[in-house]
């Protein structure tokens, strides 16, 4: 078998082809934008594929250079601390509590259902566990983390398991959100407040003037956030010093967040980024290459010896989560259009990543309208409280599955 390493030059270059090439089939095929698809889920696809092909029937594996892709997250979660406002957090206080009652509770109910499928299907419980919360709504870090712990339990190939539980997790969640959120709308006939705001994440399709995108516009962001990211890298490395682990992202958002509610009003004749269309693109851009360059390096052909089993608890998995979504966190949340546009996050979010989330809300809100709450309490919960209880609850599932 031959390996070919791409570097990260090749590794961007190809990303951004890839990108490109899902923007191109999104605009050909009705289908794709009428079920909101991401535009780099499309293109990323659509490159496994041929990159899975190429391994099969040319013997050749393609890898590429990752380094550029978590440079990338931070970039895209810096954008999205500084278009947030306090105000804006205030009002959406109630909701964001909810959500995150209804996040925690759903963690629990995505174990039961992982460790009931995979008893039904003659397999260890403790691969339920695995195929539950721990690679799903944790990803792929958290199935690596754990990994250890269910081998002790008789998994010998359990960091297999979890990572390909994460993957197909991953394909699934990029897909559900927008049908989701189609569903919803088109059911209850929403629409979008009539009082626009600026662009969060990402221009709308159509109608929008570009004038005020220019490079002295598209530097400025660029300055603001490496500023805010060089800060949230020190205080980072402080909590790192403490023995507490938590994503480089979480400090460069909350740095943000407290820049943009702080700086303009101490200095109100200093041009500000926050919800300008260049840092709508620089955000738009950030995530598109984040999710192309995840897409386009996952490796098919180590998911087929693991399919089967997995495939069975990942489809109830989805069932569920999908009668979850539809019939209890739209509901709690409102049933308005900003419920709608959560719920394709909270699709992407609980089967996926929270990147994947705001890809799915971003093709909603491109299409359909601005939803700004949604972009501020779904990543506010996925960094602070998610991963603390989840390992509480993977912690008890495993010693269940040991009792």
């Amino acid at each position: 078998m031959f390996i070919f390493l791409a570097d990260s030059f090749l590794t961007i270059t190809l990303a951004i082809l890839v990108l490109f090439a899902g923007v191109h089939l999104n605009r050909k095929i009705r289908f794709l934008r009428k079920y909101n698809i991401p535009e780099p889920v499309t293109g990323g696809l659509l490159a496994a594929i041929i990159v899975g092909m190429i391994y099969f029937v040319g013997k050749v594996e393609v890898s590429f250079t990752l380094d550029a892709r978590d440079q990338l997250l931070v970039y895209f979660f810096t954008c999205i601390g500084l278009n947030a406002r306090f105000s804006d957090l205030i009002k959406g206080g109630r909701p964001l509590v909810t959500l995150l009652i209804l996040t925690l509770g759903f963690i629990v109910i995505q174990d039961v259902v992982g460790i009931a499928t995979a008893m039904m299907i003659g397999q260890p419980p403790a691969v339920g566990v695995l195929a539950g919360s721990t690679s799903l709504i944790g990803g792929h870090g958290t199935a690596i983390a754990w990994a250890p712990e269910v081998v002790k339990l008789g998994i010998e190939n359990a960091l297999e398991i979890g990572i390909a539980s994460a993957t197909l997790g991953l394909i699934v969640a990029s897909l559900i959100g927008g049908p989701i959120s189609k569903f919803l709308i088109s059911r209850n006939k929403l629409e979008a407040p009539q009082e626009q705001e600026k662009p969060v994440v990402g221009l709308a399709h159509e109608g929008e003037d570009e004038k005020e995108v220019n490079h002295f516009s598209l530097m400025q962001v660029i300055l603001v956030m490496h500023v805010c990211m060089i800060i949230g890298y020190i205080i980072h490395q402080q909590i790192l010093a403490m023995n507490f682990s938590l994503p480089l992202f979480v400090p460069c958002l909350l740095v943000g967040i407290l820049f943009s509610n702080t700086v303009p009003h101490f200095f109100p004749k200093l041009a500000w980024p926050a919800r300008t269309k260049a840092l709508a693109i620089v955000s738009d851009f950030s995530l598109g290459l984040f999710l192309s360059m995840t897409l386009m390096s996952m490796k098919l052909w180590e998911l087929a010896s693991l399919a089967g089993p997995l495939l069975v608890i990942l489809v109830l998995q989805t069932v569920v989560a999908f009668v979850f979504i539809v019939f209890v966190l739209f509901r709690l949340m409102g049933k308005d259009y900003q419920a709608a546009v959560l719920s394709a996050g909270f699709g992407g979010f609980a089967l996926g990543a929270t990147p994947v989330a705001i890809a799915n809300m971003t093709a909603v809100t491109k299409s359909h309208g601005p939803a700004p709450m949604a972009f501020i309490m779904l990543p506010l919960v996925g960094a602070f409280f998610v991963d603390v209880t989840n390992a509480f609850v993977i912690r008890f599932a495993l010693q269940w599955c040991g009792g």
